[in-house]
């Protein structure tokens, strides 16, 4: 087989987000699993440098520069892709952890852009590819946030539950077609910069967060159930998948030392 055959028969991962933490996570996992990935985020240096890295490894992988809140950008993005077989949804993040009452309404449209219209705008402009290939997987990373409300987080778990909402809409609306989509709802997770942008830089508030815990979930964990999910049987959908760490038993039960 020629190597450009080779190619067309390789699986295509489209990544948001995958400029750090989950993202860069899994864009590895998938890359080590033999897909052809994609990585999309802002940070151009971050995702080259990434697409170098999976290539110096033996992985296939190339880098848009993506800001998913921006649908023109996106409709572009979608239009010189080609190929699609996985979307992961990665592309997210929180802002604050004030009160409903004190809550800035600029940081929840932020977290409403990113973490809502985000993830409708991708799937909107990959779907067509999605189902050309007969066999295709769109995945939603949401959050534990978007299952149980918490004191602090009501602009993410507002917006995650939304996220949540769309997961099984969409399920609904493609039954019947060859398009699966999954939920993975990660509980605490010490990934890059997640805490520290949450409290606009605070790296002494975002160590707080995990501050006793023995093994908070990484990057890696989250990568590692993603790959799972995606590279189960076709016939197989794995709906909705909380993962927590052993010390979190809910959002609010965490076992401190």
């Amino acid at each position: 087989m020629s190597e450009q055959a080779a190619l067309s028969e390789q699986k295509v991962a489209v990544v948001t987000g995958a400029s750090s933490g989950i993202g860069a996570a899994t864009a590895r996992r998938l890359a080590a699993e033999g897909f052809d990935v994609v990585l999309t985020a802002r940070r151009t240096e971050r995702i080259e440098a990434l697409a170098k890295e999976i290539a110096e490894a033996g992985g296939s992988a190339r880098a848009f520069t993506l800001d998913v809140t921006d649908r023109p950008a996106v409709d572009a993005f979608a239009a010189a892709l080609g190929r699609v077989d996985v979307l992961v949804n990665n592309a997210g993040g929180a802002v604050g952890a004030e009160s409903v009452e004190a809550g800035d309404p600029a940081d929840w449209l932020a977290m409403y852009q990113v973490n809502v219209l985000g993830v409708l705008h991708v799937t909107q402009a990959l779907l067509p590819a999605l189902r050309a290939g007969g066999d295709a997987t769109v995945l939603i990373l949401s959050s534990t946030a978007a299952i149980t409300a918490y004191e602090g987080g009501g602009g993410y778990v507002a917006a995650k539950h939304a996220a949540h909402t769309i997961a099984a809409t969409l399920r609904l609306e493609l039954c019947g077609e060859p398009i699966r989509v999954i939920e993975i709802a990660p509980g605490m997770v010490r990934s890059e910069g997640f805490a520290v942008t949450r409290f606009r830089g605070d790296e002494q508030k975002a160590a707080a967060v995990y501050a006793g815990v023995e093994e908070p979930l990484t990057s890696d964990d989250v990568a590692d159930t993603i790959a799972w999910a995606v590279t189960r049987p076709a016939h197989v959908n794995i709906d909705l998948l909380v993962v927590r760490p052993r010390a979190q038993a809910a959002n609010h039960k965490v076992h401190r030392v």
